[in-house]
């Protein structure tokens, strides 16, 4: 009895790994891009939240811009708007001459909000800071903006009240100091705005020394 011969047939060889096309790297390289910079651009506004005193950016509309300039209608000198975000508040008090400030923790605002200013002619008497509200002093201004959220209003008065001079007022929008007495109100609704006179919330003992210092001669030399 004959015996074939008997072969082993190895398995057909898969296809070889194709090295990656550029294009894959690039696309790869474009959305890994595309994605850290949203990180970053988001980060800024998502940040507020995190914190225990949450002050989001919310445009001022156009009748609470009209309503801050009615009641600080007659008035001069320097202003500052407690978190400014787009910087339309502050823009607007420099046009009506102002020289104002603004103070905000997003970075991509204060600079937008520096464009702005630049693009409407009023950068010589504007600025724009990167700062948190809670770790700079106010004492130079005489005209203050908040744009503030119910939670942080009792806390504010506490900073404002020890801060400010006598001599300042005090614009609130959206929202009132809690025991501060407004001296007039303007708007209705959303767009209501409350301005208050330092010498009705300053303490009382720097006030006087406030109106002893004014009262003083300056000593020449």
């Amino acid at each position: 009895m004959s015996q074939e011969p008997l072969f082993l047939e190895s398995a057909p060889a898969g296809p070889e790994p194709r090295p990656r096309s550029g294009l894959g790297l690039l696309v790869t390289g474009v959305v890994g891009g595309t994605m850290v910079a949203l990180y970053a651009v988001a980060l800024p506004f998502a940040a507020p939240a995190l914190r225990k005193i949450c002050l989001p950016f919310v445009p001022a509309t156009t009748a609470q811009v009209e309503g801050v300039l009615k009641v600080l209608s007659g008035r001069a000198g320097s202003l500052v708007d407690i978190g400014s975000g787009d910087g339309r508040i502050v823009i607007a008090a420099a046009k009506h001459g102002f020289q104002a400030s603004g103070y905000e923790l997003n970075p991509w605002l204060v600079w937008y909000s520096r464009y702005k200013a630049w693009r409407e002619g009023v950068h010589h008497s504007t600025s724009f800071l990167i700062s948190d509200m809670w770790k700079v002093s106010f004492a130079q201004y005489s005209n203050v903006v908040i744009f503030g959220v119910p939670q942080m209003m009792d806390k504010l008065e506490l900073k404002l009240a020890a801060e400010l001079p006598s001599t300042a007022k005090v614009v609130a929008c959206r929202f009132p100091f809690p025991t501060w007495v407004p001296e007039l109100t303007a708007g209705e609704g959303i767009d209501t705005v409350w301005i208050y006179d330092a010498r009705t919330f300053i303490k009382p003992h720097l006030q006087q020394e406030t109106t002893a210092e004014e009262s003083t001669p300056a000593s020449h030399t």
